[in-house]
């Protein structure tokens, strides 16, 4: 990556129209500090999209969405497109969460689709992977992930377009974090295979996902290969996602 950290709060199902106060507190946070180093990008309910789309037109967070359809337009009732988020202003869609993998049954190949349309549409994928805690344990982490992130890729993707977040699904939500070295030997897993596809992969943004919080980021941010993080319930809270925003700024300087 070019340097800089890259910050993303999925509030997933959680928000109304009150939400929004939260938005601007984010923003105002971030304008206020000299963190030019550190992109930070809110991904709230499809609800919410129009309304975080007005207000970050007046600060320097980006916005997106949590999922997308694999088509542009059609006869998919309750599904909302790329092109949709787009329209609102929005640069990323989290594709492959394991929220959706596991409760909606969605394949890597299914994940691959979707990261295409949001390209289509003009958005940045955020292609999310991780294993389980019996993966875990039986010692195929590894293999598990790298397996994950070559069906999810789009065939012709190129590294300017995608970012990829490694997310173990023991530790999503449940207050445990994978070990630095863990994550060490994740992340230079996936950027040694990326880089046996792409002349240029060092710049696709790894981030890191699974409980990470204002007392742990700085720490999880160190570690070789870690581009960012994709932040679930801390981003929910203004204060302590400002303060993983300024962990990541302190880290690069």
């Amino acid at each position: 990556m070019s340097g800089k950290k890259l910050i993303i709060g999925n509030w997933k199902m959680n928000g109304g129209i009150g939400h929004v106060e939260l938005a601007k507190a984010i923003i105002e946070g971030v304008n206020g500090v000299n963190a030019k180093n550190v992109d930070v990008a809110i991904c709230p309910p499809f609800t919410l999209l129009p309304l975080i789309g007005q207000v970050v037109a007046h600060g320097k967070v980006s916005f997106g969405a949590q999922d997308c359809h694999t088509a542009a337009s059609g006869a998919h009732t309750g599904d909302i497109s790329a092109a949709m988020i787009a329209e609102f202003g929005a640069k990323f869609v989290l594709v492959g969460h394991s929220e959706r993998r596991a409760n909606h049954n969605e394949a890597s190949a299914l994940i691959a689709q979707k990261a295409r349309a949001a390209l289509d549409a003009g958005l940045v994928p955020v292609i999310c992977v991780g294993e389980t805690e019996a993966e875990r344990l039986s010692g195929d982490a590894v293999p598990i992930v790298l397996s994950q992130i070559a069906a999810s890729l789009p065939i012709d993707c190129t590294p300017e377009q995608i970012v990829i977040a490694y997310e173990p699904v023991w530790a999503i939500g449940t207050g445990r974090v994978a070990s630095t070295q863990d994550i060490e030997e994740m992340h230079k897993a996936i950027r040694d295979s990326l880089n046996s596809k792409f002349a240029n992969a060092q710049i696709i943004p790894l981030l890191y996902g699974g409980s990470v919080n204002a007392a742990n980021a700085e720490q999880i941010l160190a570690v070789n290969n870690v581009d960012g993080a994709l932040v679930g319930g801390a981003s929910l809270k203004a204060p302590d996602f400002m303060d993983i925003i300024s962990a990541a700024h302190s880290i690069v300087g």
